[in-house]
């Protein structure tokens, strides 16, 4: 049964939260996982009664704090700013340094290929101006990673359906490459487990809490530009940015 590892609730999740929000220092992680495992059952079905993990009606707030936690941790830490653009050094690095910009899909080469080998070839290609990958290597090892040009807002959502990539386009004619455009979408999704209420029926969890119908999916938007042209980007964005959105707006209608 794989729902005990991948399921709402299942091992994998639990485990990376507490993990990473351990590493992280940071909270948004947590949550009260005794009650969780406490209060796990195996129960019914409400659909075709089929055997599934659901839990006890006592254990909702701690499943409702599970999909919080996981809300949280990816909008302030799997979606920051930083770590997104450090991504992209590291996918631009192994796109020009793996044979064919890939890894292997031989099981022994693919399985050879360490975080070690990786970073010691990080390290080797900042240093060789000419080698593949250098100039991503050395923004990695330098720490003069992209800044933030522009980070979606609300408000700018109620002007285009996507402003990150109308501010990105505009700021592409005027920058050229200094610029790269990075974005993440979870899509938001009820969380349907079974849970068994004090008088033994058994219930979807959407009829049980209102909170798990209404959790949205984590999102981002980011507009980033090489630290170099930073101040003038900025400086550019200040003059220019109502006028790209309603631009984009009247695209749009």
């Amino acid at each position: 049964m794989t729902d005990i590892v991948t399921d709402a609730f299942g091992v994998d999740r639990i485990d990376y939260l507490l993990r990473d929000s351990l590493h992280a220092g940071v909270a948004y992680g947590r949550f009260d996982h005794y009650r969780l495992i406490d209060t796990l059952r195996i129960l019914p079905s409400p659909v075709d009664e089929s055997p599934v993990i659901g839990i006890e009606a006592g254990g909702i707030h701690a499943a409702e704090a599970l999909q919080q936690a996981r809300y949280f941790m990816f909008s302030q830490l799997y979606l920051h700013r930083v770590r997104r653009a450090y991504d992209l050094h590291l996918r631009d690095f192994l796109s020009a340094w793996l044979p064919g910009g890939s890894y292997s899909t031989d099981l022994g080469e693919h399985l050879a290929m360490t975080d070690n080998e990786v970073l010691t070839a990080i390290h080797s290609a900042a240093r060789n101006s000419s080698a593949p990958g250098h100039e991503p290597a050395r923004r990695i090892i330098q720490r003069e990673h992209y800044q933030v040009l522009y980070s979606r807002r609300a408000e700018d959502r109620r002007m285009s359906l996507e402003p990150e990539k109308a501010i990105y386009e505009a700021a592409r004619r005027e920058f050229g490459d200094a610029v790269r455009l990075d974005g993440y979408r979870q899509e938001s999704q009820s969380i349907d487990f079974a849970v068994i209420r004090d008088d033994g029926s058994v219930v979807s969890s959407l009829q049980e809490s209102e909170i798990l119908n209404r959790i949205p999916g984590a999102a981002a938007g980011y507009v980033f530009v090489t630290p170099e042209r930073k101040d003038e980007a900025r400086k550019w964005l200040t003059a220019n940015h109502a006028s790209i959105l309603r631009q984009r707006r009247e695209e749009e209608q």
